[in-house]
């Protein structure tokens, strides 16, 4: 049995406050890839925050029940994790 798997995107910050002021600046996706590259302290800043797909057990616990727990194309958050805060965007799962 192959382990669900999804595609999501996310933006990385420092500070609930920074979080949660950037949620109410985003619409569409096009406006969270924009504050991806211009804010998010990860890597995957570069590809407007885009992690590509993921199985279900490679995220850290608060990020992975965000994803599986947000409808698609729309941005949640903050979740906070060991990392900092995330606004995440989740683009498609695959459930089997």
């Amino acid at each position: 049995m192959v382990n669900p798997s999804a595609h999501a995107s996310h933006i990385l910050v420092k500070s609930k406050g920074e979080a949660t002021q950037m949620v109410s600046n985003i619409k569409k996706l096009k406006d969270f890839q924009k504050l991806a590259r211009k804010k998010s302290d990860c890597p995957s800043s570069q590809k407007g925050g885009d992690l590509g797909w993921f199985r279900k057990g490679q995220m850290v616990q608060e990020f992975e029940e965000a994803v599986w727990n947000t409808p698609l194309k729309t941005v949640t958050g903050p979740v906070k994790t060991q990392f900092g805060y995330h606004l995440i965007w989740v683009h498609e799962r695959e459930e089997d």
